[in-house]
């Protein structure tokens, strides 16, 4: 009987060892539809080229007076982070006003992050409309254009978590510096 219970109780522990697999805990499933958009270095960047890695993306824009502010240093701490630790993230901000930000101004704003680009794209070369739908469709995050006699448009403060097959796994506050120790916890959870 003693025999039963030792097999008994060691399965159970192999059982629970082997669901133990660090994962990270997503709060989104959604699908990020295709795209070709153009860097900061007047490159092409589509998804097919993020396809087999992990991303994270968050949306700003570089003439914004409030949130992109943060949002920006936090995205630039975080880079820092991932390096630090030696995670290989790529990192994707997509221009919400990208009329005005042409692959010059997206240039000359992350050096004032000192954005490392080998891993953080800057990208523009579409109309407000594309960016619109990518936003609210793909990412579920809010963008509106702005009100009347304002240059500054609306949008969500998340950043996402986009996982090798383009589906965005998880988001998290953008504005918080807080939630950058939690994404690098989950990268590092990702083994990357």
């Amino acid at each position: 009987m003693k025999y039963i219970k030792f097999i008994a109780l060691a399965l159970v522990m192999f059982l629970a060892a082997c669901g133990s697999g660090e994962k990270i805990e997503t709060n989104m499933s959604q699908e990020v539809n295709d795209f070709s958009f153009t860097t900061q270095d007047n490159e092409p960047l589509s998804l097919k080229d993020l396809e087999g890695k992990y991303w994270i993306a968050d949306f700003i824009f570089t003439n914004c007076t409030t949130v992109c502010l943060p949002m920006t240093s936090n995205m630039a701490q975080l880079q820092q982070m991932a390096k630090e630790e030696d995670i290989n993230i790529q990192l994707v901000s997509f221009s919400v006003d990208p009329d005005f930000d042409t692959p010059d101004v997206l240039k000359n704003y992350s050096k004032g992050y000192n954005a490392d680009l080998s891993n953080w794209a800057f990208l523009t070369g579409y109309d407000f409309q594309t960016i619109k739908e990518l936003s609210i469709k793909s990412f579920k995050n809010m963008v509106a254009a702005p009100p009347e006699g304002s240059d500054q448009v609306t949008h969500g403060t998340s950043f996402f978590l986009v996982n090798p097959e383009g589906e965005v796994i998880k988001k998290y506050d953008g504005v918080q510096s807080a939630s950058m120790k939690t994404i690098l916890d989950d990268l590092k959870k990702l083994d990357l």
